[in-house]
């Protein structure tokens, strides 16, 4: 039986007051939805940063969650998924020019919408969190720093800082091999990747609760928009090349943090985390063993 997405409970669906907008930087097309709380001041604004191929639908229980807090919240498509503009016409390819224009594009995004929604007359200035899952949290992460005094304090799902499969290689060697795959196939799938396809495992890689493991299959199958396959070489090089330079940087972090990570997770390395952890001035490390890669998409234990 095929779950339709106007069969998905409540919690799963666009919150009263839900508004889309686009705006563009440099030819990239870049989508976003926001929420307030209704007929009273926000005590802080959320904005999230989904992970690799996320889309801002899936957001809506977070949202919905937030709400509830008296918070208001903002989630923003990374170029090459979601409703904003794609790397190639006709294809799902997930391509990249480099992490560094995903900031630039979250920064642009900040400074010209949410910046703005962040003023009010009778408080003044509402305070900004970020809450950022897996490739949202590396890219959160590298705001942090390039643009420090933005947020009052950010929490991260799992962020991505290594890869799990290539967790146990050489990082010099593995990023050399990368590079010259990047040079000679970069906008080809990686080996064992293709477009988009419901996932058929009998159990979900991702997360432990049926629930909210369908969601991301059911918005996909009815919205091909929002389909996005898998990877591209250059992908992969861009993205261990801004993981050995992120390690550089997250000393100088000064904003508070919280960072989970999942005891279950084989897509990011925990021990690249972990890593990071230890040379992060302000940050509260949680270790949820019970959970898999999508924190913010598992049993209620683990997600709150």
């Amino acid at each position: 039986m095929t779950l339709h997405v106007k069969d998905l409970e409540t919690r799963f669906t666009e919150p009263d007051g839900w508004r889309w907008h686009s705006f563009k930087r440099g030819g990239r097309t870049l989508r976003f939805g926001s929420v307030f709380p209704k007929n009273t001041i926000p005590k802080a604004v959320v904005i999230a940063l989904p992970g690799l191929s996320e889309f801002a639908e899936k957001y809506f229980e977070t949202a919905r969650n937030c709400l509830e807090q008296g918070y208001a919240f903002w989630v923003m498509d990374w170029m090459g998924q979601g409703g904003s503009g794609r790397y190639f016409s006709e294809n799902q390819k997930r391509h990249i020019t480099s992490f560094n224009d995903d900031i630039e594009d979250f920064h642009a995004f900040i400074t010209g919408y949410v910046k703005h929604a962040c003023v009010h007359p009778d408080v003044g200035r509402i305070p900004m969190a970020m809450l950022a899952h897996s490739m949202g949290g590396h890219l959160g992460l590298r705001f942090l720093h390039r643009y420090p005094g933005f947020f009052e304090c950010a929490a991260f799902s799992a962020p991505f800082l290594g890869i799990y499969s290539l967790s146990r290689l050489p990082s010099a060697w593995l990023l050399k091999i990368a590079r010259l795959l990047s040079l000679s196939r970069g906008s080809t799938y990686v080996k064992g990747h293709g477009d988009w396809a419901p996932l058929s495992l009998p159990i979900h890689p991702l997360t432990n609760n049926p629930e909210r493991g369908c969601i991301q299959d059911t918005w996909l199958s009815e919205h091909p928009n929002l389909q996005v396959g898998g990877v591209t070489y250059k992908w992969v090089y861009e993205a261990l090349l801004s993981c050995r330079h992120l390690f550089k940087i997250v000393p100088e972090i000064k904003t508070p943090c919280i960072i989970a990570s999942a005891g279950q997770d084989i897509i990011v390395s925990n021990s690249a985390i972990e890593k990071a952890v230890h040379h992060m001035p302000h940050v509260e490390y949680l270790k949820l063993p019970a959970a898999k890669h999508e924190i913010l998409m598992e049993n209620d234990e683990s997600r709150q």
